[in-house]
């Protein structure tokens, strides 16, 4: 039996996090491209210089470390600006998910996951066997968000960049809601993945 290749997807603050966790304990490969595009703007590195060059100093700390909200401020309010961003980002991080869904096919690995929020966005949707997207109730997600800080506005002005999270729950092959306990949000993952080994 190949390697099957799930895409999961979501809505900002809708438990994209949480369900790499789960799929992880679970046995599953995940490669979260959130993940791959911190190490990718690490102090030194080409895409750090790139981002400072584009748009300017301010985005960086007094030792050189790239300031993600400063960044987001930027970006967000602007979408020339965030499409620059992505021009930058998008391509090598995109190689990094190609190369690792190569590598689980190789190695024989029974379920591979790749954490997209920006998947049906940038039509990757056919490079998957399927497609996840995770949801949660609108005061659900207000509520996660205010832990990284972020106030209604703020969250509006992300949520613009993306689909509508109904519309991407719409297009998924299925959809796991991440209201409730860690053991239902576990349980139905284990329900999708049921019949295939993991181990």
């Amino acid at each position: 039996m190949g390697t099957t290749v799930i895409g999961l997807t979501g809505g900002i603050g809708m438990g994209k996090s949480t369900a790499a966790s789960i799929l992880r304990e679970i046995g599953v490969g995940v490669l979260d491209t959130d993940d791959v595009a911190r190490e990718l703007v690490e102090p030194g590195s080409e895409a750090l210089a790139r981002l400072a060059a584009s748009f300017g100093p301010g985005i960086l700390d007094s030792v050189g470390v790239l300031n993600r909200r400063a960044l987001g401020d930027l970006v967000f309010r602007d979408p020339t600006k965030r499409a620059e961003l992505e021009s930058i980002l998008h391509p090598p991080i995109q190689r990094r998910w190609s190369d690792q869904v190569a590598a689980w096919r190789v190695d024989g690995v029974p379920v591979g996951c790749v954490v997209i929020p920006l998947l049906f966005e940038k039509e990757y949707a056919r490079a998957f066997d399927a497609v996840v997207a995770v949801g949660c109730s609108r005061p659900t997600r207000r509520e996660r968000v205010r832990e990284r800080g972020w106030d209604d506005a703020e969250l509006g002005r992300r949520e613009a960049a993306q689909w509508e999270p109904e519309r991407k729950m719409a297009l998924a092959d299925h959809v796991v809601w991440t209201e409730g306990s860690v053991g239902v949000h576990r349980r139905q993952w284990e329900r999708i993945l049921s019949g295939r080994s993991t181990t």
